[in-house]
């Protein structure tokens, strides 16, 4: 090969590149950037609706009260994640209490959710849930 044909298709391989690299840009650019919702915010992913009404922490474990609806599903709990530092929890069975969680009905329903932090080693959390490939959270400090 010549070396005008190779400078030429050098030339046409960084133009290829910096319009694929403006093209990235641009869908990067139009995203939407999703902010922690706080306390009686309401939050929705998939078909389910999701409102922190209150949260109480003491003696390694942290309650929150949901206001859940939306769905049908009696595993919607297993959606929620605690995370805090150093890694994340999920919720765990309080005792037999009767106002705990225990699934989604399309009917609002408000319940409590029950999470252990004894091994949390800062007072940073954020609620989480996840849901037909969609995520909401809430910072709860």
């Amino acid at each position: 090969m010549r070396t005008r044909t190779l400078l030429l298709l050098a030339v046409t391989c960084g133009l290829a590149i910096l319009l694929a690299g403006g093209i990235q840009l641009l869908r990067i650019a139009n995203q939407d950037q999703t902010q922690a919702l706080g306390k009686g915010d309401k939050g929705v992913a998939g078909d389910a609706v999701i409102v922190v009404d209150d949260f109480t922490e003491s003696d390694g474990v942290l309650t929150v009260t949901v206001t859940l609806s939306g769905v049908d599903d009696p595993k919607g709990i297993a959606d929620f994640t605690l995370v805090g530092v150093p890694k994340p929890v999920d919720a765990v069975q309080a005792s037999e209490a009767a106002d705990t969680c225990t699934g989604f009905t399309v009917q609002a329903t408000t319940c409590t959710i029950t999470f252990p932090t004894d091994g949390f080693t800062t007072k940073d959390r954020q609620l989480l849930f996840i849901r037909a490939e969609e995520q909401v959270r809430w910072r709860l400090v």
